[in-house]
């Protein structure tokens, strides 16, 4: 079930922190609940990426978007995501979430998230998001005017480069063996 509560909370929490930037970082300190935990006792990998929801949408919620996007009619969606899981949350460790915008191109915002206990990094995410309309993808230099935050995009990482590169060469829809094809018409 998706932590609705938790959500309500941490846009509240955040309605009247100060304005971010763009490029700015937004942190957010949560707990790892019974709930989240999967049969060995740690957060569950999918709900890790449930819970970066909590701080990417109050992120975007200062950056001034969630106003932009009720205004527009638009909506926000993650188009690709990577994710490295390094060290074990458990039931009721307390830990610290990063996020933020590291870039943009034509098309897609890429968004960085971890998870942090002290100075031990437990996941850290890659994004591709996009923000959308009626007509599809809306451009992000689009979005970053209406916000009045006219930058020009960073130089991405060469590490999210690389990743852009390899997610082009994967095919879509993906490839089916023969005994799935088999499955999937039955």
């Amino acid at each position: 079930m998706y932590p609705l509560i938790r959500f309500a909370k941490e846009m509240i929490k955040f309605r009247r922190a100060p304005r971010l930037a763009p490029l700015g970082t937004h942190v957010s300190d949560h707990i790892c609940w019974p709930w989240d935990l999967d049969p060995w006792i740690e957060l569950n990998n999918g709900r890790t990426l449930t819970l970066f929801d909590l701080g990417r949408i109050p992120m975007a919620s200062r950056m001034g978007l969630i106003g932009q996007l009720r205004a527009q009619g638009w909506g926000i969606t993650v188009a690709g995501s990577s994710v490295r899981y390094r060290r074990r949350v458990r039931a009721f460790q307390r830990f610290r979430m990063t996020s933020r915008v590291i870039g943009w191109d034509a098309r897609f915002v890429y968004i960085e998230q971890a998870m942090w206990r002290g100075t031990d990094c437990c996941n850290h995410a890659l994004l591709r998001t996009a923000v959308t309309s009626a007509e599809g993808i809306v451009p992000p230099q689009r979005v970053l005017d209406l916000l009045q935050a006219s930058h020009q995009p960073p130089p991405l990482p060469a590490w999210v480069e690389a990743w852009i590169a390899a997610e082009q060469t994967r095919p879509w829809p993906p490839e089916l063996p023969p005994d799935a094809q088999a499955a999937l018409t039955r």
